[in-house]
């Protein structure tokens, strides 16, 4: 039986070092690391509980070693938080599930993915980045636009104010964001069109899009996009519903060209929003979404395309222990 360790930011952890609400919003509960644990079991993994990213080390240093490791970490500081228990993996040489630390780098960077995305002709917005708030007087885009921090998930940052619709405006929200989040801003032309996320799983030739779920406001949702409170407090304001007609099918081969041009693997989920003509637009893509059993994106619509929650986990194991075909052969050889 493989032994599998699983790497997690649990949100309370970091609550009661004193951090808060909106800065652990990608963090994970005790309901997700149970899910997890009880899904690899059943997948037929022998699993331990490693934690956050200074456990692991501690660990990994007392010896601790384990076949493969199971990273849904998302770091708390710096431009590469994501990146920083697949790069101490790494260096011990143990194999780990979801993607590398220039993808999970690379993809935090909405700016930096997107230069990628344009490079290979993935059709994504076009933006501007701002590290002072008075360079707002000099974008030449046409408005309205949409502003954001550039490396942030989970909506954080984006809300009523991010849609602007003048210089003035833009200044204003630009300058709010930096102050709060201590990182440039990008600026976006604005995709008035309707909103999909796309789950995918695999990696490059072999990826594929498991479903297609159109993001859906109600009248109670706050103003200007699927932000922080809209996705913390969805109930009775986003409603979700799997897509198959043929813009929803286009908005699913772009976020599969996006999901290979930056080289994500295993299993996540990119966003993709469509213009006024309704031609999907590349947003971003989260090469470590949220697995929550109950209310994460990417369970939601593995739910809607008739998957149960260890379907997806095996589908996103499956994926790993293709480009380890030891581990593999070693696990059927177990399940014997």
């Amino acid at each position: 039986m493989l032994r599998v360790g699983l790497t997690y930011d649990l949100r309370q952890d970091y609550l009661d070092m004193g951090f808060g609400e909106e800065e652990t919003a990608e963090f994970d509960s005790p309901r997700t690391i149970e899910g997890l644990e009880t899904a690899l079991a059943d997948l037929g993994f022998a699993v331990e509980r490693v934690g956050h990213v200074k456990k692991l080390a501690e660990k990994l240093v007392g010896g601790a070693r384990w076949d493969f490791v199971f990273n849904i970490c998302e770091g708390v500081s710096g431009l590469g938080r994501e990146s920083q228990v697949p790069c101490l993996l790494d260096a011990y040489g143990i194999p780990y599930v979801f993607s590398d630390p220039l993808t999970t780098a690379l993809t935090l960077d909405k700016a930096m993915a997107k230069k990628v995305l344009a490079h290979d002709g993935v059709p994504t917005a076009d933006f501007v980045l701002l590290t002072d708030a008075a360079q707002a007087k000099a974008v030449t885009l046409p408005f309205p636009l949409f502003a954001k921090p550039v490396a942030e998930g989970s909506g954080k940052g984006v809300g009523p104010a991010s849609k602007a619709s003048n210089h003035v405006e833009l200044e204003a929200v630009t300058a709010d964001l930096i102050r709060q989040f201590h990182q440039p801003v990008i600026v976006e032309t604005y995709l008035p069109g309707r909103e999909f996320t796309v789950g995918i799983v695999g990696e490059g030739k072999t990826a594929r899009v498991i479903g297609i779920m159109e993001v859906i406001f109600d009248t109670a949702a706050t103003a200007n996009g699927y932000g922080y409170d809209n996705k913390q407090h969805w109930e009775g304001k986003i409603g979700y519903e799997l897509v198959t007609d043929p813009e929803a099918v286009a908005a699913g081969d772009v976020a599969l060209a996006g999901w290979r041009s930056l080289r994500c693997r295993d299993g996540g989920r990119a966003d993709v929003k469509s213009d006024a003509a309704g031609r999907p637009h590349f947003i971003e893509v989260n090469p470590l979404a949220g697995l929550h059993p109950d209310y994460s994106d990417l369970v939601f619509l593995s739910n809607f395309a008739g998957w149960r929650y260890r379907d997806l986990i095996g589908a996103i194991t499956d994926a790993f222990l293709t480009r380890h075909p030891a581990l593999a052969a070693r696990h059927v050889r177990a399940a014997a």
